[in-house]
């Protein structure tokens, strides 16, 4: 199979968990300004609405969408979901943390990458939204483990991970949120994740 992906966009998810599975795949980076991928085809032929991710088989079908394509990893990878037998809501409660992550916070931060100029009232309404979309999310991390479905590392601690890394890129400090801090800091040195971020060029 083949990832399609931008470097840092939310399809690093995808990304890291299928190095945390050793899944064997191949990556087709993306410029979604463009409208090209690194070969020079047309992106619209693989999804025509031009953003990533996109995992393409080897029947040559393909599957958009981030949480879809999150959640066949979760189906295909059940090391990287929580045990449904010990909870039978678990799998909704990934999905729930899916729907949130995409729908609430992944939005929040969506006004820094737009290339739209702000006015400062506009800018610290975006701040305001974000800080308590971060806040939000603090409430959401498992006292009882250290991710957010608990002791397993699942697709949506990539994900979030991936959201809030997005902060060093634009200047919003976690500081104030010693356990998100942590928690992003912990996820970032997982082999997995490194990998990821060396191959996306993105790796310090």
């Amino acid at each position: 199979m083949k990832l399609f992906y931008k470097p840092g966009a939310c399809s690093m998810a995808a990304h890291i968990l299928l190095n945390e599975a050793g899944a064997s795949y191949q990556l087709e980076k993306v410029d979604t300004d463009a409208g090209t991928t690194e070969t020079g085809a047309a992106y619209e032929s693989t999804n025509p609405r031009g953003y990533v991710p996109a995992l393409q088989f080897e029947d040559g079908q393909v599957l958009t969408e981030n949480v879809a394509v999150l959640h066949w990893i979760s189906e295909q990878f059940p090391e990287l979901s929580p045990r449904a037998v010990d909870n039978p809501l678990q799998r909704f409660r990934q999905l729930e943390l899916l729907s949130f992550l995409s729908s609430e916070l992944h939005k929040a931060f969506s006004p820094y990458f737009s290339g739209k100029q702000f006015s400062q009232s506009e800018q610290a309404a975006n701040l305001a939204k974000l800080n308590a979309k971060i806040s939000q999310f603090d409430k959401l991390l498992d006292a009882d483990g250290p991710f957010l479905l608990g002791n397993t590392f699942s697709v949506v601690d990539a994900y979030a991970f991936v959201i809030l890394n997005w902060s060093n890129f634009i200047g919003v400090s976690l500081a104030d949120w010693p356990r998100i801090e942590s928690y992003v800091a912990g996820i970032g040195q997982r082999p997995a994740t490194q990998k990821a971020m060396e191959e996306e060029g993105l790796a310090a």
